[in-house]
């Protein structure tokens, strides 16, 4: 374990001396495709997920979330966004170990696929006649992010995690990279609250394209409590949710709120779950209306969420396998 903070250490140093040598600004929506979410559950609660993101999805919600995973498990996501113009896809598994530590491994795509790029048969001479436009060539507008997480708990009910995270963007016939950092604490104060923080993009991330241009991913600051109330009764739950993203690039009028350069996006969520096997969920995702539910059977969890949306109508499905295997699990 020493090597992986020695390495994280090595890379914050070569990222931050490449800053030094580039004159680079703040691009405003350079790392929205990552802002999107993950997870049918905790997008159906419309976002809301960094205080009760306990499974394998904690890789992107909140990394120190992923103490909570007992048992090796892998979930995949497909969503159709926009009427189908935007295809969204997420994987990722993880792995718990000895002495309350977890690993993950994520990757999410985002893409906009078959474009066509036109040209005429002869651009010196004027449009019309036997002059004009055809399909040239297709090509895709695809944005990736890799995760590579791990978890610690350290005493009592408070849990740390951070995440290597590997951007790769391609538009057409150019490319960029990029390297950032996550931060995430996990928190139960009190009887059942629950108060999680992710500081996405801690130390700013650099995508350096192959055009020359230099483009940073400012942080965003995200806060998320929850308090799980139990029904005896009818052996259900009702676990209510609110988060808040806290972004420096200046949006303005764009976000829900702002202070100046500073904005805020809220996310509220609500979950009904009975006897631990079907839930029921609704949400705001910055005030657009989610709806969800879910059905959970022996080591293979089904959900699925809607977003209504002006742009077109999302929907989004998740499949989540847990590997229940006594010898596997977290020690």
């Amino acid at each position: 374990m020493k090597k992986f903070y020695i390495y994280g250490f090595i890379s914050i140093l070569l990222f931050l001396t490449w800053l030094d040598l580039h004159a680079i600004t703040p691009a405003k929506y350079a790392g929205e495709f990552m802002s999107t979410g993950v997870g049918a559950r905790a997008l159906g609660m419309g976002g809301a997920h960094v205080a009760i993101g306990t499974d394998v999805t904690a890789g992107y919600w909140n990394p120190a979330g992923l103490i909570g995973v007992k048992f090796p498990q892998l979930v995949l996501m497909h969503s159709s966004r926009f009427n189908g113009i935007v295809k969204y896809d997420y994987g990722a598994i993880a792995l718990p170990f000895q002495n309350h530590q977890a690993l993950a491994i994520s990757l999410i795509r985002l893409g906009v696929d078959d474009i066509p790029v036109t040209s005429l048969a002869n651009p010196d001479l004027p449009l019309g006649g036997d002059n004009r436009p055809y399909i040239a060539k297709m090509v895709s507008d695809a944005e990736y992010a890799f995760y590579f997480s791990y978890a610690r708990a350290v005493v009592g009910q408070f849990s740390y995690g951070v995440n290597l995270k590997l951007v790769h963007k391609t538009v057409g016939d150019n490319s960029a990279w990029g390297l950032g950092f996550d931060i995430g604490i996990l928190m139960n104060p009190w009887s059942d609250l629950l108060f999680g923080i992710n500081l996405q993009d801690a130390t700013t991330t650099l995508v350096a394209w192959d055009t020359r241009r230099n483009e940073l991913i400012t942080p965003t600051l995200k806060f998320g409590i929850a308090y799980p109330l139990w029904m005896k009764l009818l052996s259900s739950k009702i676990v209510p949710v609110v988060d808040l993203d806290v972004r420096f690039e200046n949006r303005r009028s764009a976000a829900q709120g702002n202070l100046g350069p500073i904005s805020f996006d809220s996310h509220l969520g609500l979950e009904y779950n009975f006897l631990q096997s079907v839930a029921l969920r609704v949400g705001s995702d910055t005030g657009f209306f989610t709806v969800g539910t879910g059905i959970k059977l022996p080591q293979l969890q089904i959900d699925y969420a809607f977003m209504k949306h002006d742009l077109g109508n999302t929907h989004r499905i998740s499949v989540r396998i847990s590997i229940e295997k006594e010898k596997l699990r977290q020690r």
